[in-house]
């Protein structure tokens, strides 16, 4: 049913903790033995972030590592759909470069795949009885805002719209057109798999250790409120 993931990783400037995600998406003994590809897409990091990979790559070299390098700073997005076009697996995973997102539960996310085939799967930081580091109300009171409005123009009952972890079938990923750059990837990306015939969507609930701002946090007010138009603009368009 499925050989090998591809883990998607966008990273922009993070130096700090880039080794680290590596060094747990490598630690992952995936079950049934499946093989796992990594596809870096560096988003014109201004840090030592591309050294850290390839550091790290040649330091691991019996691990499948592809690192894609952005000419300019083109945003999450559009370095996700690089990702998307370059990976070979059955399924694929988006992982961000930081230490918000535990690798660990990555069977967590496969689990529905081998329970009912399933097409797509959501992890959601808001469901189940998984750690969660306590951080901005009105951060969290937002994304629970637009996942109801995404809900909404979707006919999902989601309950994180806006999570990072998306695993989903890589031919369905791959049928799919981005448009989005930025942050504003995750309401499109879930609107257009809303549209698809019959797919097999769930959500399982995952742990979240987030970062402030001083941290490395990038989303901001800002990408709240393209989310808000991005929801509206692909209810009606593709």
């Amino acid at each position: 049913m499925i050989q090998k993931l591809s883990i998607l990783i966008p990273a922009y400037n993070e130096a700090k903790t880039i080794q680290l995600i590596l060094q747990k998406v490598l630690e992952v003994e995936l079950v049934n033995n499946i093989e796992k590809e990594i596809i870096i897409v560096n988003d014109c990091s201004t840090d030592k972030t591309l050294e850290e990979i390839e550091s790290f790559k040649q330091n691991n070299s019996n691990l499948e590592i592809k690192v894609f390098s952005q000419s300019k700073n083109q945003g999450k997005g559009a370095a996700i759909n690089r990702a998307i076009k370059e990976c070979s697996g059955d399924y694929l995973i988006i992982q961000d470069a930081d230490l918000e997102y535990d690798p660990d539960e990555y069977n967590l996310l496969l689990k529905p795949v081998f329970k009912d085939n399933a097409d797509v799967v959501f992890g959601s930081r808001f469901m189940g009885h998984h750690p969660h580091r306590i951080m901005f109300y009105w951060h969290s009171l937002g994304n629970k805002y637009l996942t109801n409005l995404s809900n909404m123009m979707t006919n999902l009952n989601l309950t994180d719209m806006e999570t990072c972890y998306k695993l989903m079938r890589s031919s369905i990923a791959k049928s799919i057109t981005i448009k989005e750059n930025r942050f504003g990837i995750e309401p499109e990306i879930t609107a257009k798999l809303a549209k698809i015939p019959k797919i097999r969507i769930y959500e399982v609930g995952i742990s979240y250790y987030g970062r402030t701002y001083e941290e490395g946090k990038k989303i901001g007010w800002k990408d709240g409120f393209r989310a808000l138009w991005c929801i509206l603009k692909y209810k009606f368009t593709n």
